[in-house]
């Protein structure tokens, strides 16, 4: 895959590298900054490993004040900054460019504050998602969000791509779990967002800090809402002759008014794959799987599950097995959080991410089959059924020529026809690299020009993460025009 063009370095920038490494030692410490090539290569991609760059230097601060530190000299000096976590972006979200700094938040990952009776902690962002159940599960509480990656992404990375998970259905994202970040901008200042409560006084900028994908500044802390783990949990599974059923199926227990913890989605190359690793007993008779878990005392679990039960009769499913214990459900789970793993066992495969109103799954699901074999590709499903949120797995040969670029092509197929039946372009990878090119499949040009202004806002040089998100085309409009504007204005105007 290189079919998305990348910036081209600015030649300068890259000849001052050894004079920025000896400031960054200056300014953060020997031991905060990797320099050599070796220690660079481990930074120049993200989990989109089909596109990478060597960047100038990383730098791991340890402190708010050192992130500071390096963004106030990015901008003193007209150098690009690539904010990262823990490089799980799926998305490209996290691919440096060859001159630019790498801001890794890896070393600040502390638990600051704990407060069980008002339900929040606050957390250094770069702890990884897990951690923060971990840290307040002794007092049976939890953090809903989680990604398959949870045990390895930061929370930095979440709240930039606003990720989500397979219990998000019930519980919400990560914009709907995050009371307030601490972020600071490409000018070094430090600015609190939002607090340790459910509504700030003034406008809501945590919702536009939230997914914004390091553009506008880097998340050093932030302040997550903690929940009361249910009295209990169960999973059951569902198995149907056809995905056109199984999507069926969902769209009517959404429409019964029952919202389940998850319903998640498997198709049958997905099944085989996932069942060969997690041995969690799928059905092996069946095109599609559902697994759905509800929770709540065994009175309410038994009701809601014998309710979906009957829906589900009503399309005479292939199999249905409720999890008879913590062991099985464990299992169950397990299948289905391995499962980008499990396909990686058999093939190379390109990880989708778009979103879909939930009427429109059957029919698009028989369309990514029909896309995808088009183009001589496999494709396994598995995805976030209940709230639309596609991943399907397209799967080539890495080593057969033309064959990842035929995944790609069949990829971006997928995300248009997202769009067309009223989803977009993403859910919770972000547009990041992979996806700026088809940002104007989902926007009009006015759309896109609002939220370049609002970009210029927090980050006026366009130092923050650049070549992500927006169309190089548009971006590099957007930055002839403020330099016109400048030269044009009266002396005094351009001063200030």
């Amino acid at each position: 895959m290189a079919s998305i063009a990348l910036p081209l370095p600015d030649p300068e920038i890259v000849g001052r590298r050894e004079s920025i490494v000896r400031d960054l030692v200056v300014l953060c410490g020997a031991d905060a900054v990797i320099s050599d090539e070796d220690g660079r290569r481990a930074f120049e991609t993200d989990a989109l490993t089909a596109y990478r760059r060597m960047p100038l230097a990383i730098v791991l601060p340890s402190t708010t004040e050192g992130v500071s530190a390096v963004l106030k000299y990015a901008k003193a000096n007209g150098i690009k900054v690539m904010p990262r976590g823990a490089g799980t972006s799926l998305a490209g979200g996290a691919v440096p460019l060859e001159d630019s700094i790498v801001v890794g938040i890896s070393k600040m990952n502390r638990v600051l504050e704990i407060d069980f009776h008002n339900r929040f902690a606050r957390v250094e962002a770069g702890i990884t998602n897990l951690a923060i159940s971990a840290a307040v599960g002794a007092e049976d509480f939890f953090y809903a969000p989680d990604p398959s990656s949870q045990i390895a992404c930061t929370l930095a990375g979440n709240i930039a791509m606003n990720s989500g998970g397979a219990h998000c259905l019930k519980y919400g994202v990560t914009t709907n779990n995050v009371l307030g970040v601490r972020m600071v901008t490409i000018d070094g200042e430090v600015v609190d967002i939002g607090g340790a409560h459910l509504d700030s006084e003034g406008y809501d900028l945590l919702a536009l800090i939230v997914g914004s994908e390091g553009q506008f500044g880097i998340v050093t802390e932030a302040t997550v809402r903690i929940l009361r783990a249910a009295e209990g949990a169960r999973p059951m599974m569902i198995g149907f002759e056809s995905s056109a059923k199984a999507g069926i199926c969902v769209a009517r227990i959404i429409a019964s008014g029952i919202i389940p913890v998850a319903i998640e989605f498997m198709d049958k190359p997905a099944i085989e794959v996932c069942e060969a690793f997690a041995k969690a007993g799928y059905p092996m008779n069946v095109e599609a799987l559902l697994i759905i878990e509800v929770e709540g005392s065994e009175q309410e679990i038994a009701d809601r599950l014998a309710y979906i039960a009957s829906i589900a009769h009503e399309l005479n499913p292939q199999a249905l097995v409720v999890s008879g214990s913590p062991e099985q459900s464990a299992k169950i789970w397990k299948g289905r959080k391995s499962a980008f793993g499990a396909i990686g066992r058999i093939s190379d495969y390109y990880c989708m991410d778009g979103t879909i109103p939930l009427a429109h799954l059957p029919h698009v699901l028989e369309q990514i089959s029909a896309i995808c074999a088009k183009y001589g590709l496999r494709v396994a499903n598995i995805f976030h059924a209940g709230d639309g949120n596609l991943h399907p797995l397209v799967m080539y040969d890495a080593n057969a020529p033309g064959e990842a670029d035929k995944a790609e092509k069949a990829g971006a197929e997928i995300l248009k026809l997202c769009v067309s039946v009223g989803g977009c372009l993403t859910g919770e990878h972000g547009v990041g690299l992979e996806k700026r090119d088809l940002m104007r499949v989902q926007f009009s040009e006015e759309d896109i020009a609002v939220q370049l202004r609002i970009k210029a806002v927090f980050d006026p040089d366009w130092l923050l993460n650049f070549g992500k998100v927006f169309p190089l085309d548009d971006v590099q409009a957007a930055i002839d025009k403020a330099q016109r504007a400048r030269t044009e204005a009266p002396p005094s105007e351009a001063a200030a």
